[in-house]
């Protein structure tokens, strides 16, 4: 008799309930988050799962990690793609692990991707050397911003970051203005020390991924959204289609239509951020160093607006990588934005289409 698990994770505790192939409830306990307590509860069920299905939280690593170790066949599901019915009067914990254990049984568990431990954790290191940047940014424009308060001129990105704090006394005739210039001027130091050293680390492994060598031939993308597009995308070939790879891109347009009509949109925030991101950075860069870039640019903004226009370029960027990812092959700008048209003595030409 085959059995199936399902756990619905917490922030101290772990519901654990299975069912066997009858559909027939064994057994449900709610256990402390700890490992050698959830293992030992699972031992009797051992030869007989089939299949555990943790729900993927915010606290999920540990768990699915010592699982895998453990022996187990482990799937990580997706709560955002999980709808539970609406007309149920009552429900708690110990239905909802039921109820991801059946989802399982049924075969119709919508899935989330386990990144490889070893590249979960490099691409845990680049996050954190964006949010180290993000929080060195807020102190570069906060002092900035009280330059400009206080001596009514505009101080430069560059010069703020290479500020010594004995230059303030310079700048500033106030004590109190001087210390606080001095907390942020050594802030923005200290985070550019670490910034550097993530950095670093996150590039000299970057082996790890072969794809990266591929991305780096894209007019534009430099190493830091190189390695941020390779290591957010994981195994491109989880990605069914192209479509399906700029959609987690959060490169299309969420939108619901029946008969022709809007009726509202979507999910916009489904997908991932840090990619979402990646590609907005890439438009900007692709229409400063690729032609056919700014020419496509240009011509959808004249079209729309300039804000559509960047997305609709980073739309085309996240399909150019997906395919550069999925051959290893380099870029080629024609297949993304299509040949040049052929003018021939009458005038004439004869376009071609790019990726769309």
């Amino acid at each position: 008799m085959k059995h199936f698990v399902g756990m619905d994770l917490h922030s101290n505790n772990t519901q654990v309930g299975i069912i066997n192939q009858a559909d027939r409830k064994v057994i449900n306990q709610k256990l402390p988050n700890n490992l050698d307590l959830i293992l030992a509860f699972l031992e009797p069920y051992r030869e007989t799962v089939s299949g555990i299905v943790v729900e993927s939280t915010f606290n999920w690593y540990w768990l699915v990690d010592g699982l895998i170790d453990a022996g187990y066949k482990v799937h990580l599901a997706n709560p955002c793609a999980i709808q539970i019915y609406n007309g149920l009067k009552y429900s708690n914990d110990s239905h909802d692990a039921y109820f991801l254990a059946k989802l399982l049984m049924l075969g119709i568990l919508p899935e989330g991707y386990i990144f490889p431990k070893k590249e979960r954790h490099l691409r845990d290191l680049a996050r954190k050397r964006l949010m180290m940047v993000q929080n060195r940014t807020q102190h570069i424009l906060s002092l900035k911003s009280m330059v400009a308060r206080n001596l009514g001129y505009s101080m430069g990105a560059y010069e703020v970051k290479t500020m010594s704090p004995s230059k303030l006394g310079s700048i500033f005739d106030d004590q109190h203005l001087i210390l606080a210039g001095k907390a942020h001027v050594e802030t923005i130091q200290g985070l550019t020390s670490v910034i550097n050293e993530l950095e670093q680390e996150v590039l000299d492994n970057m082996n790890l991924k072969p794809e990266f060598s591929k991305l780096l031939t894209v007019p534009g993308l430099g190493k830091i959204i190189g390695l941020t597009i390779a290591l957010e995308t994981g195994d491109i070939k989880r990605f069914k289609k192209v479509g399906n790879y700029a959609s987690y891109c959060r490169c299309v347009e969420s939108k619901r239509y029946s008969n022709g009509k809007a009726k509202g949109q979507n999910n916009r925030k489904n997908g991932n951020k840090y990619l979402a991101w990646a590609y907005m950075e890439l438009a900007h860069k692709m229409k400063r160093y690729c032609p056919e870039a700014k020419a496509f640019f240009e011509k959808k903004a004249r079209q729309r607006n300039k804000m559509v226009a960047a997305k609709a370029l980073a739309h085309k960027a996240s399909r150019a990588c997906y395919h550069i990812m999925a051959e290893q092959a380099d870029f080629d700008v024609s297949r993304i934005f299509g040949r040049p048209k052929n003018h021939n003595k009458g005038g004439g030409s004869e376009p071609t289409e790019g990726l769309d």
